[in-house]
């Protein structure tokens, strides 16, 4: 008997996203595995999309919140009221190839100190083995990882019990701040290696990417590229490949991400965001 496994994921105004990523995500789903959806605003389209979905047996719980309460809402709702044994989101605009429930469960099966592991969401040509291998590491059980000390949140599998001692998502704590929390207190998270994909739809160069141009670009605009000032399609595929880059090269010594150390990397990142043309002190 598997370990029971509840997956949110979150909808809002982009009814093309959703009519791929809800239904691929149901057909990833064992006997085990329970997904729940949130609907953020009131986008008629998107709700008829997720409403029809919500209907299919897979889905254990369905949420409508006329306002847009974004991510952190969604998010403690499951971890408050989840009785499962691992908690996971996966965004709708994020494909996780099949199988990836099952192997990130054996994993922690094995592993009861691993925290935050994800499926790995960058290119081939992003990965840098002379880089990456110096934070590959082989674990109980033959299962290995290339530690992070955060993930994305998306294509994720979290025990709910290491939820359940830290607490929900304070409100403006990101996915990431609430990783490195986990860090501090001896989980151990990152990436399952080999990989396990996760096509993100929102990269210019996934084949099923909806960026056609920069006018369908700026029309549909991730969060992350507005605050970067990000917009053209070409720009957005180097802010990718850099953020798979920087995850890579990212320091194990958690030092480097609070006091003085977290406010120097802070001051470069904005100091790289000027040069860039991409932001203002």
């Amino acid at each position: 008997m598997a370990a029971l496994t509840d997956v949110l994921m979150i909808t809002y105004n982009s009814p093309q996203h959703v009519r791929v990523s809800l239904p691929h995500l149901l057909s990833t789903c064992d006997e085990w595995t329970r997904v729940w959806l949130w609907h953020n605003g009131d986008d008629e389209e998107t709700l008829a999309v997720t409403s029809e979905l919500a209907e299919d047996p897979r889905v254990h719980r369905f949420h409508h919140s006329r306002e847009n309460v974004r991510l952190t809402a969604p998010t403690n709702w499951l971890w408050t009221e989840s009785d499962a044994t691992y908690v996971s989101k996966v965004d709708d605009d994020c494909l996780p190839a099949h199988g990836w429930i099952e192997r990130l469960r054996d994993a922690h099966d094995a592993n009861p100190q691993f925290g935050a592991v994800g499926c790995w969401r960058f290119m081939e040509e992003d990965f840098l083995p002379d880089v990456a291998g110096k934070k590959i590491a082989t674990y109980d059980g033959g299962h290995q990882l290339l530690r992070n000390h955060w993930v994305q949140g998306s294509g994720y599998l979290l025990p709910r019990e290491m939820v359940t001692r830290q607490g929900p998502l304070r409100q403006g704590q990101s996915f990431t701040q609430y990783c490195l929390d986990l860090a501090r207190r001896g989980a151990v998270n990152g990436w399952a290696y080999p990989f396990i994909r996760e096509d993100n739809l929102d990269d210019p160069r996934s084949p099923n990417t909806l960026f056609k141009d920069d006018e369908d670009f700026r029309r549909r605009m991730p969060l992350t590229a507005q605050a970067l000032g990000i917009t053209s399609v070409a720009d957005w595929a180097r802010q990718e490949h850099e953020s798979a880059v920087a995850v890579q090269r990212a320091s194990l010594d958690l030092r480097e991400y609070s006091g003085w150390r977290a406010k120097r990397r802070g001051a470069r990142r904005r100091l790289e965001k000027l040069v860039r043309g991409r932001g203002s002190w």
